[in-house]
This record gives structure tokens, sequence and C-alpha cells, in this order.
């Protein structure tokens, strides 16, 4: 059995072609996205800013680690597409950034 990683996953992109429709459903669910909000899920957890330029998903992917960063990356973008265009809501420019919590080297404080 291979060993699995928990990765945690930044997917950012830019709002693209938004109706004014989807522009007036994401200010008025704006409060639900805040930062005080933003957690790693698997489901992924969406924050944008108040001008609809930019957008952040952030993703918990657990997948082999020998098939490493990229792929968690590659699982990622592909959820945060599939929801984005369940939603309706038009996007470009996607690119993650990728944490390997297993790897994750913690410094603690010295005395």
């Amino acid at each position: 059995m291979a060993t699995q990683h928990t990765y945690r996953v930044i997917v950012r992109g830019k709002w693209d072609g938004l109706t004014p429709r989807s522009r007036t459903e994401l200010l008025a669910t704006m409060d639900d996205n805040d930062l005080a909000q933003l957690r790693f899920t698997p489901e992924g957890t969406l924050a944008y800013d108040r001008a609809l330029h930019s957008f952040s998903y952030r993703f918990v992917i657990v997948s082999d680690a020998a098939d490493g960063e990229e792929m968690a990356a590659a699982l990622a973008e592909d959820k945060a597409e599939q929801a984005l265009r369940a939603a309706g809501l038009g996007y470009r420019e996607l690119r993650s950034t990728v944490t390997d919590m297993d790897s994750m080297k913690i410094n603690r404080k010295s005395r």
C-alpha cells in the first residue's frame, strides 16, 4: 500500500466574464466567504475580494506521496474548476501553491 500524504493547496485565479447576476450573487454572499471563514477543507473554501477581480480556493488533498505535489495541485485545480462551472462562474489563470503537511519541518523555539 502506498504512503498517503496530506497536502494543503491554495488555488488562485481571476474572475472572467461574470454576468451581472453572478456579480450580485457573489457580493451578496461575500460575508460568508471572508477571511475569518477561510479553512482548508476537502470540498474547498472560496474567498474573493469585493472588486471581484480575483479569488482563492483552499483545499485539503490526500493522495499518494509518490505522486507528489504536482498531483495534489492538479486534483485541487480540477475540484476548483468543477465547483466554479457548477456555479456558472467564469474564471481564468488558475495557479496553485502546495504544502505537503507530512514533510513540513516545524521549527521549535529553543529556550
